[in-house]
């Protein structure tokens, strides 16, 4: 079961994610929050995401900052296979 402070903190990761999805969806791909482990954002990433030779530059430069500036108590975000 989460605690609350979990919970706050995956709502304010999904919501910073919910803002960098429609550029996302405009390639074709998406992303999905899996869990959070030791301050890590583990992710998947979906569709035309998922192949994309650019995917790891979007991670970084992308999600992880918006991530991180949303969400301080984050480290990092990394892409993960279910």
């Amino acid at each position: 079961m989460q605690t609350v402070e979990e919970k706050t903190i995956i709502e304010k990761i999904e919501k910073a994610i919910d803002q960098l999805r429609p550029f996302l969806e405009a390639d074709g791909g998406d992303i999905k929050l899996l869990r959070v482990v030791d301050n890590i954002a583990q992710v998947k990433l979906l569709g035309a995401c998922k192949d994309c030779n650019m995917s790891s530059m979007t991670l970084k430069a992308g999600v992880e900052e918006a991530v991180k500036k949303a969400v301080p108590e984050i480290l990092g975000v990394e892409a993960v296979d279910e």
